[in-house]
């Protein structure tokens, strides 16, 4: 070789290898790709799996939320988000809020166990392994003060007379600890409550005048309200300390109105109350003889409180779900409804008579003791429910049809609102058309929102069921893809699929009527 060409192709060797040799430079194909930068979008970090690990060491508080781009309840939380965010800003919080892509990042999802959306997680001091449920509100401010209780402290501490008068006179409803012992384990056991409880303002004092100013020679916990009675107390108890469950069901409860009208500010509290039965009058609040009414009913609630919830439904107002979940029109106020709402069987008068505090408190104690048996709601059934492909049923007609032994009856039930039960109507019309000439299978639907069943209770929509033929009153919830073809394979192999796996689309949550509880609204992957 040309000693001349050496030296030139001893340059070019080392450009290729790199530094020291090892490999390709950095401009080859095996290059590090460049490091990831935090996004933001309308004040919220875009995160993905190569991101989180960044965002954690960055901000020690941080708010992640597991959304799903098709899911309508993270659009509905979306602007709630941002606005959160921005109010945080405001104040220059060290807390962060960001969300994850969960479709788009499913070693994400599997690593944190998100299995519906959306899912909010919070994550201190860049801790990955053990982040906290998020269990606030769904609404901006909640959202920020639920955070700002975790960031500092979750109870204005208390001198004197002045300022507790003032952290009093200042909401509707406060709640105050008197502790003698502010190192207590009752203490820790009050903050920890006081942190979830957004929707009240806590203090807490150990000092001996207040105890005496209010009337007190024991630790208790005392819940103020402008309303009502004015004040309830609750004594720690002395042996067990104080039981945080058993507080909490005391806050929410006293925190309520005696009465409370039913609109869309109050139903979340009212269901969050932990209180089973509701009794709901139904008048029309523009009527001053309806109004009237309120007095009577307000004297019927005392005895009843924390066993039986009282409620006002002013049929004038956007109020048609409840009427129609109740079978009702606005004409037949004022009436009176009861409700359980873990069995989500109502009650009704046996008789329209007038509504006094004597008769509402007998109708109380009649359904509490079991003397009333609970109605159904039913529609009528239909001249040509069975004209049409797909049959439709009703309450007066569904153990007849559901479980005729000579038929095999696949039946939906389904939700007027609904946007799953109408995405997948084509094909239930299209699978009714296809066997409408077996007589032995029936494809039916029913409107589970104003027909209600001895045999189960619908608590999703749509839910498919279907009712084998032959004794035994069987029952086999389909729970695979809602396509022609997967459902026309369950009817072919007599209601069994080879391999049957959950569909990826969620059942729609049960979320809009009065019975059903407050659990936030999520969808499941």
């Amino acid at each position: 070789m040309d000693s001349q060409l050496l030296p030139v192709l001893l340059l070019l060797l080392l450009q290729a290898s790199g530094p020291w040799g090892q490999g390709p430079g950095t401009e080859g194909p095996s290059a590090e790709p460049p490091k990831e930068e935090v996004s933001e979008e309308d004040g919220v970090l875009v995160l993905s799996r190569h991101t989180l690990s960044l965002a954690l060491r960055e901000h020690p508080a941080l708010l992640v939320e597991f959304y799903a781009p098709w899911c309508g309840h993270c659009k509905a939380l979306a602007p709630e988000y941002s606005k959160a965010a921005a109010l945080l800003a405001a104040e220059s919080a060290k807390t962060r809020l960001a969300k994850v892509d969960g479709p788009a990042e499913p070693e994400l999802t599997k690593e944190f166990a998100v299995t519906e959306y959306p899912t909010l997680k919070f994550f201190r001091d860049g801790n990955r392994t053990h982040p906290e449920d998020y269990t606030g509100p769904r609404e901006a401010k909640g959202i920020a003060e639920w955070l700002r209780r975790r960031m500092g402290s979750s109870a204005t501490r208390l001198e004197d007379e002045e300022g507790t008068q003032a952290l009093i006179d200042a909401q509707d409803v406060v709640v105050i600890g008197f502790f003698q012992d502010l190192q207590d384990e009752d203490v820790a056991t009050f903050l920890a409550l006081a942190q979830d409880a957004v929707d009240m303002t806590f203090g807490l004092t150990d000092q001996p005048q207040l105890f005496q100013t209010f009337g007190l020679t024991k630790d208790t916990v005392v819940l103020f309200k402008k309303f009502d009675e004015g004040r309830a107390d609750f004594p720690v108890d002395e042996e067990l300390g104080l039981d945080q469950e058993e507080l909490s069901r005391f806050l929410l409860t006293h925190s309520m109105h005696l009465v409370t009208e039913f609109n869309s500010q109050t139903s979340p509290k009212i269901f969050a109350a932990r209180i089973l039965n509701h009794l709901l009058l139904f008048i029309n609040q523009t009527l001053a003889p309806h109004q009237e009414l309120l007095a009577d009913f307000r004297e019927a609630a005392t005895p009843f409180r924390g066993q039986v919830l009282f409620v006002v439904v002013d049929v004038g107002a956007d109020n048609n779900h409840v009427l129609q979940y109740f079978g009702l029109k606005a004409e037949e106020a004022p009436t009176l409804r009861f409700i359980n709402t873990e069995t989500t069987k109502k009650y009704t008068p046996a008789e329209r008579g007038p509504v006094t505090a004597a008769s509402v408190t007998a109708f109380c104690h009649a359904v509490l003791s079991g003397k009333f048996k609970p109605y159904l709601l039913s529609q009528e059934v239909p001249p040509d429910w069975d004209q049409r492909p797909v049959k439709t049923l009703v309450g007066k007609n569904f153990e007849q049809v559901a479980f005729d032994e000579t038929k095999n009856v696949f039946i939906k039930f389904y939700a007027p609102w609904c946007t799953h039960s109408k995405e997948m109507a084509p094909a239930w019309e299209a699978l009714a058309k296809k066997y409408r000439d077996h007589k032995d299978i029936i494809i039916a639907e029913l409107d589970a929102t104003a027909n209600e069943l001895e045999a189960f209770v619908v608590h999703a929509f749509p839910t498919l069921k279907y009712f084998p033929a032959g004794p035994g009153r069987k029952v086999i919830e389909y729970k695979s893809a809602r396509d022609l073809e997967t459902l026309s394979k369950f009817l072919d192999n007599g209601g069994k699929l080879s391999e049957e796996e959950p569909t990826k689309e969620s059942l729609a949550p049960f979320l809009e009527t009065p019975a059903n509880s407050t659990s936030e609204p999520k969808e499941e992957l």
